[in-house]
């Protein structure tokens, strides 16, 4: 039986299609265990069984466990494609001391691309096309969606090359262009997809009007769309470090500053704060789904939001 793994686990493991259907088998066991009930289901493959359909179609095995009639989910049933969307830019990689002298091997990158290997698992045994794109300051992957098992090994060996950069990478200082990348990529993917964005969101001011334009266009074409705001929320969102003097870097720009946290604690709280909360209010104004993932707390948290918005997507 799967056991649930949780982000300070994943130093456990170094095979992405490995650890994507270890969190994925994790997560439903968790659903069985749980008063959360309406996917265990129907994500193995099946429906209810409706007046008229084929007979032969109908799986009895599940039937003798559940005393249900469901029938097998063939390709043809199923038309969903989903565009996940990965942000590699420098800031990604916060913290930057993940897994090293005994810390947790988890940072934003990490946590965002197993999010993404789990997604696809369960795209993949729906029968359902993904497509992978990756970027940074510019589009750095793109693959179009399909379901076949070749291009599902095509898009994990990727995202296994994102987990494998190391700190080497981080500090080559790669900037964000999420309003650029996100314009191009609405403009060259299948109209009415699912699109799935990890990204930490990390913009000025003048920046936000322009990403509020990109989630614009992509909801212009059609497009379902969940935002992932990946953050370390002790560090970054609550800014709990000890009241001592730090030296904080910019990982993108590479800028230092150094102060003791208690003297900007409220000023960055509200500044921070502010940012996101526009960024929540537009994507409410879209209706985009905006939710917030923390790198600390288990997969649950991007793999329900998906699960829910599969289904009103497929009712």
């Amino acid at each position: 039986m799967a056991e649930i793994i949780s982000p300070k686990d994943l130093h456990q493991f170094n095979n992405i299609e490995l650890l994507a259907k270890q969190v994925v088998e994790g997560f439903i066991i968790g659903l069985h265990k749980s008063p959360f009930h309406g996917f265990s289901v129907e994500f193995a493959e099946h429906r209810l069984f409706n007046n008229g359909d084929p007979i032969k179609n109908i799986d009895w095995k599940v039937f003798a466990r559940t005393d249900k009639m469901f029938v097998k989910r063939f390709e043809e049933e199923t038309n969903l494609r989903c565009r996940i969307i990965l942000d590699a830019s420098s800031s990604m990689y916060f913290p930057e001391d993940a897994g090293k002298d005994g810390k947790p091997a988890i940072n934003k990158l990490r946590f965002s691309a197993v999010s993404a290997a789990a997604l696809m698992y369960m795209l993949k045994r729906q029968r359902d096309a993904v497509g992978l794109t990756i970027f940074s300051d510019e589009v750095e992957f793109h693959t179009k969606a399909k379901s076949t098992t070749v291009h599902q090994r095509v898009i994990n060996a990727n995202i296994q090359r994102v987990i494998d950069r190391d700190a080497l990478t981080a500090k080559a200082r790669k900037t964000t262009a999420a309003a650029k990348c996100l314009h191009q990529i609405a403009e060259n993917i299948h109209k009415r997809s699912l699109v799935i964005i990890f990204s930490d969101m990390i913009t000025n001011a003048e920046s936000q009007e322009e990403i509020f334009s990109a989630l614009q266009h992509l909801k212009h074409n059609k497009h379902e769309v969940i935002l992932f705001h990946i953050a370390d929320k002790k560090r970054e969102l609550d800014f709990e470090f000890e009241n001592r003097p730090y030296v904080f870097v910019d990982m993108e720009t590479g800028e230092e500053i150094k102060l003791q946290p208690n003297q900007v604690k409220d000023f960055y709280q509200e500044q921070v704060g502010k940012l996101f909360k526009d960024l929540k209010m537009k994507c409410a104004q879209y209706r985009i789904d905006f939710v917030e993932a923390d790198i600390n707390q288990p997969f649950d948290q991007i793999l329900r939001p998906y699960l829910l918005k599969r289904s009103k997507m497929k009712a």
